[in-house]
């Protein structure tokens, strides 16, 4: 059969089920091969939208996203879907277009070094040369993006080898000598762990987006409760933890509350479990957890010791490790009593420094007010897809996850344009749950075209703007560290998002009365097909707690 005819039954034989792309010319052949394949594929406006989208299918539902392009620009404009899901350990294969074997290195119409342009930013990468690579470099491609740290992978297939025939035989196992992630964890280290757990005096468990990529987040729970531990998580593992559960300090970091930041700073021990340390939770790296002893719990080795130093180093898969480190620390029996003195502390934070805002006395809509009105027109059981800025940060502080996996949001690279892309790809991946975006004016606006996809494959998601006409971080920051001297961040008053939305097929709305904002949103949910919904909110509120760059989490403001 034809090379590509071979690439749809691996494709199959690996369980896709939707793949999110674009044709052009150097990819052509694989198109051809989809007319007759079953797989069912979705026709993106823009690659990064499609990149992004496979991003969401991955993060909501575990499974390996799928995306396509073309060679040349139809390559480079997955640069940025491929860096945020190295960021952010999201599996997802992309597929590439190249040109002919003859032309590559001739500067060929539409060629581009996909594969030197991408190394940074890829798990692994493979450049085909012969037609009958192509199977077990798609079995590979895989297995290499969904074990150990997921990751993107990227295959990039001249078009000449995509549509020559081969002798196709299936891949039974995939076998890499070089490549065996450890994931059980080492026994002694895991006692040392419990040990180390059961003497601190105060203890704070620090779980981040490897806790939820494992699928540990029960483990975790099981482990905190059984030591009446506090826990806190990174913007990445909002869910991993339930946010109702009396244990739970908040989320950390810049944007985190002040208890679990002042928790943080003053802990004797810190277990870090599929977490990197990364700027935004640390602040000041010299002056991050003073008076904490380390244990690092991560499925890549590269990560423990980077930024902060491991006094209990444990490598492995989150999901193996918590029912063991668990089972340890329940066999030392240790004194629940000894932690009175640091919840009646951790308490009494809580009391003083709840997360607060003043609401408007008349009709304005604050913005912290509508994530509240979203959670409870969605009775916190949405799956909830952001894009970057203030909006984000508003929702991870005020929606409040119960579970996995319904957090989705770009963490490690920041992608502004995420969102509504993201947002797609969670509901084609899960079609029965209700699906919503909480994107700002001038994020949504980056990839905004992927409503007419939205609108041609019945993706009923519901994309509520907070609209505050301005690129809101940046204009924060300016407010705050340039002297208020705002510098191109008014966005005015452009586009009319109803207007926009009904142009793309979509529902448009607009809810600009605080006392009728959650009936506003109820009908927007109860609509069919996807909507977009405009909120107006207050122009120039700031998203507070917030740890100033550079600085250590007991200098927090607001």
């Amino acid at each position: 059969m034809r090379a590509v005819d071979a690439l749809m039954e691996c494709l199959k034989a690996e369980g896709v089920e939707v793949v999110f792309g674009l044709p052009g010319g150097a990819n052509l052949p694989t198109y051809d091969a989809f007319h007759d394949a079953g797989i069912r594929h979705i026709l993106v406006r823009h690659e990064a939208g499609g990149g992004h989208a496979a991003e969401g299918y991955a993060k909501a539902t575990g499974k390996v996203g799928v995306a396509l392009s073309t060679s040349g620009p139809g390559a480079t404009n997955l640069v940025t879907p491929i860096c945020d899901a190295m960021m952010d350990s999201v599996p997802v294969v992309f597929f590439t277009g190249q040109v002919r074997t003859e032309l590559l290195g001739t500067d060929g119409f539409q060629e581009a070094d996909t594969i030197g342009i991408t190394m940074p930013i890829v798990k692994h990468s493979f450049l085909i040369r012969h037609p009958l690579e192509i199977p077990r470099s798609i079995h590979e491609a895989f297995h290499i993006a969904r074990t150990g740290r997921p990751g993107p992978v990227v295959v990039d297939i001249p078009q000449d080898l995509s549509r020559a025939d081969i002798p196709y035989e299936p891949v039974a196992d995939v076998h890499l000598p070089g490549y065996q992630p450890t994931t059980d964890g080492n026994q002694k280290q895991i006692r040392l762990a419990a040990k180390a757990l059961a003497n601190a005096r105060r203890p704070v468990l620090y779980a981040g987006g490897g806790v939820v990529s494992a699928g540990a987040a029960e483990d975790l729970v099981e482990l905190a409760t059984c030591g009446r531990l506090p826990v806190t998580c990174t913007v990445m593992a909002l869910g991993a933890f339930p946010a109702a559960h009396e244990q739970w300090l908040g989320m950390l970091g810049m944007h985190g509350t002040r208890t679990a930041n002042y928790a943080m700073d003053e802990a004797d021990l810190i277990v870090a479990l599929g977490a990197r340390f990364d700027d935004r939770i640390t602040g000041k790296l010299s002056e991050f957890a003073p008076r904490a002893k380390f244990i690092h719990i991560d499925i890549d080795p590269a990560e423990i010791s980077k930024n902060v130093p491991a006094h209990i180093p444990i490598v492995g898969d989150a999901h193996n490790i918590l029912p063991r480190l668990t089972a340890a620390y329940r066999a030392l029996a240790p004194d629940v009593q000894r932690l009175d003195e640091w919840w009646a502390r951790i308490r009494g934070w809580q009391q003083r420094y709840p997360l607060s805002y003043e609401d408007s006395g008349d009709s304005e809509i604050k913005p912290q007010y509508m994530i509240q009105a979203l959670m409870e027109a969605t009775g916190g059981d949405a799956i909830v897809a952001s894009d970057v800025g203030q909006h984000q940060m508003w929702a991870a502080q005020y929606y409040e996850f119960a579970k996995p996996r319904r957090w989705i949001n770009s963490g490690g690279l920041g992608t502004m344009g995420f969102g509504l892309p993201a947002a797609m790809g969670a509901k084609v991946g899960c079609p029965d749950q209700t699906v919503i975006c909480i994107a700002g004016d001038g994020s949504v606006q980056m990839n905004i075209q992927e409503l007419a996809t939205c609108s041609q494959e019945a993706i009923a998601i519901k994309v509520f703007i907070m609209n505050n006409g301005y690129l809101g971080m940046v204009r924060q920051w300016q407010e705050l560290f340039w002297d208020k001297r705002y510098s191109h961040v008014d966005m005015g008053q452009w586009p009319d998002f109803v207007k926009l939305a009904e142009a793309y097929g979509a529902t448009g709305m607009r809810l600009a009365d605080k006392h009728t904002l959650l009936d506003g949103i109820k009908q927007a949910l109860a609509t069919d097909g996807p909507v977009l919904v405009d909120v107006p909110v207050t122009r120039e509120e700031n998203t507070y707690p917030m740890i100033p760059a550079g600085q250590a989490a007991r200098d927090m403001v607001g």
